[in-house]
């Protein structure tokens, strides 16, 4: 059973998602605050999160930074702020996706299913398992990024991305597709979105993240990994 934990504090709407997510076999705690959600994930274990920004104890923001300090789990943020720098705030901090308030539940759903398939294993053939560049060395089986003699902490997110890219060598990956097979959609407005991820892993991969060698812009297309 996947097993989500919603940190949120208005009653309501908790008990709306509670109801929503057992009615589809998944578990589910919740937690009201932010030092809850710390303990609850700690305890727990959650598969994905759901993240509600406004918390009466500390902000969301912070409580992502915590999570991402030890674990890769996929962190969905459910806010009623639609600012995109407050969006690329929490995206930056390690959030993997963010749906602002009010939110359609069919549509909450489809990107919970989205998240759980991130982090779903994928066989690889064994040719294909080790990608090595001059910068950097990934290992797709052990879904693990290294340069030089340091891990590089990827989210789940920026790891599906990479993975994608990765296994289609040299040629072009649209974004819409990049959109479909990472969030789940195809319209254009989470463009954005891949501008901030894409930017995220350049600047832990590339030696020159303004200028990148391996994660190349086709500008109005999309992306393409040169090996």
């Amino acid at each position: 059973m996947t097993r989500v934990l919603v940190v949120e504090d208005d009653p309501q709407l908790v008990r709306a998602l509670v109801i929503n997510m057992r009615a589809r076999r998944y578990g589910v705690d919740a937690a009201p605050d932010g030092a809850t959600a710390l303990r609850l994930a700690a305890a727990r274990r959650p598969d994905v999160v759901m993240l509600d920004l406004g918390l009466p104890d500390m902000d969301g923001v912070d409580v992502i930074r915590a999570l991402r300090g030890w674990t890769r789990v996929p962190i969905l943020v459910l806010s009623a702020r639609r600012a995109s720098e407050e969006k690329v705030v929490a995206l930056d901090a390690g959030a993997d996706d963010y749906v602002t308030k009010p939110f359609s539940m069919d549509e909450l759903m489809a990107r919970l299913r989205a998240a759980v398939r991130r982090t779903e294993e994928t066989p690889l053939a064994p040719e294909t398992t080790l990608v090595e560049t001059e910068e950097f060395v990934i290992d797709l089986r052990a879904k693990k990024v290294a340069r030089g003699d340091r891990d590089v902490r990827l989210t789940p997110t920026e790891w599906h991305l990479l993975e994608i890219l990765v296994g289609n060598p040299g040629r072009l990956v649209t974004q819409k597709h990049l959109l479909q097979e990472v969030w789940g959609v195809s319209r254009s407005g989470k463009t954005n979105y891949l501008r901030v991820y894409m930017a995220q892993l350049r600047r832990k991969l590339e030696a020159d993240p303004a200028h990148p060698r391996y994660l190349v812009t086709e500008p109005g297309m999309g992306y393409r990994f040169e090996g």
